[in-house]
């Protein structure tokens, strides 16, 4: 039985512009430290608060300095430059400890509350990934929203970036599985990308967002598209077997063109010189340099793979000696008490 077991988590802050909402969500999380149950029955606590400094604009560095002073556990992590919030995101995975890792936003959109329940989905499903999935709008303008699921769903649909329309930067995760992604995660490589690639169960569970605190999004429609380019770029070699397909479709085109237009010289004879040939070579010619590219494209996917860090396979331990082996809920204690029975 499991009871006493309480699930331990790190929670990770990549912060960029917080200086006025970190200090607000630092709060929020202050009652989780002191343990929880959540809505499944499963004790849980926060073990620590890891925030990753990216070197951003604001006095960031001055408020996470503070709340590291009052609390014993917000662990700063100091970046040497801004790399990014992904990056930022790495770093803070590779120093926690927690046997679960949450990710959360600085600006207040993710409630720690909810917490619970990514805990709850993952230990009923046994999943060693959870995704937030809201239930409501993104607190966005209607253009990023739309432009946003919509890549997502080209990504997944079509150049097999796993369960791309899930990827949501409130997550739950395995100890292990993060800190190992932060280890082996090669430069520029997407961080949900990286995770699909070794978590074996990837669930969603519902929330609720809210709005980014009293400041705007810092993602401006540039980067947000510089964001999407690099998914594409991590989600792996579909892309370039497209370009394969692309070139055998051409060639047996061209073939088939081919025949047709040999036959149609023969048979009409008012062809002009030479234009049968030539139509024939181009598209021949076309085809045959797709498919090659193709092929060099097929082995530059090998070198990306290799340099974005993709493993072969990841030995974990036993599921059954880690917290995925803790899945059984925790009884209320009764504290009714019998009747007495004096007169």
């Amino acid at each position: 039985m499991d009871h006493g077991y309480e699930h331990r988590i790190s929670i990770v802050i990549p912060v960029y512009g917080g200086e006025r909402t970190l200090e607000g969500v630092i709060q929020e999380i202050a009652p989780l430290v002191d343990g929880f149950r959540t809505p499944g029955g499963h004790p849980a606590r926060v073990d620590e608060v890891v925030l990753a400094y990216d070197r951003g604009p604001d006095d960031s560095a001055r408020v996470i300095r503070e709340l590291a002073q009052r609390y014993t556990w917000v662990k700063p992590v100091w970046l040497s430059r801004n790399f990014g919030q992904h990056a930022a995101t790495l770093a803070g995975m590779a120093s926690s400890g927690g046997e679960w890792i949450v990710t959360l936003d600085e600006d207040g959109q993710h409630d720690p509350a909810q917490i619970s329940s990514l805990l709850d989905v993952a230990l009923r499903e046994r999943a060693d990934l959870v995704y937030a999935d809201p239930v409501n709008r993104a607190p966005h303008g209607f253009v990023r929203n739309t432009a946003s699921k919509t890549s997502k769903r080209i990504l997944e649909s079509v150049l097999g970036g796993g369960r791309a329309s899930h990827f949501n930067s409130f997550r739950l995760m395995l100890g292990e599985i993060g800190r190992s992604v932060a280890a082996y995660a090669g430069t520029g490589v997407y961080l949900d990308v990286a995770l699909s690639w070794i978590a074996s169960t990837v669930e969603t569970a519902p929330v609720t967002l809210r709005e980014e605190g009293d400041r705007r999004s810092g993602y401006s429609y540039r980067r947000l598209i510089a964001h999407f380019w690099r998914m594409v770029l991590t989600s792996g070699t579909r892309g370039l077997r497209l370009v394969t397909a692309a070139g055998v479709i051409f060639f047996i085109g061209g073939i088939i063109f081919a025949i047709y237009l040999t036959i149609a010289r023969f048979v009409s004879g008012d062809i002009p010189d030479g234009w049968t040939s030539q139509m024939v070579l181009t598209a021949l010619g076309t085809g045959f340099i797709l498919v090659s590219l193709g092929i060099i494209a097929e082995y530059l996917g090998v070198a990306v793979n290799t340099a974005l860090g993709k493993p072969a396979y990841l030995i974990v331990r036993d599921p059954a000696s880690g917290p995925l082996g803790h899945t059984n809920p925790v009884s209320e204690p009764d504290t009714s008490t019998s009747p007495s029975g004096h007169g």
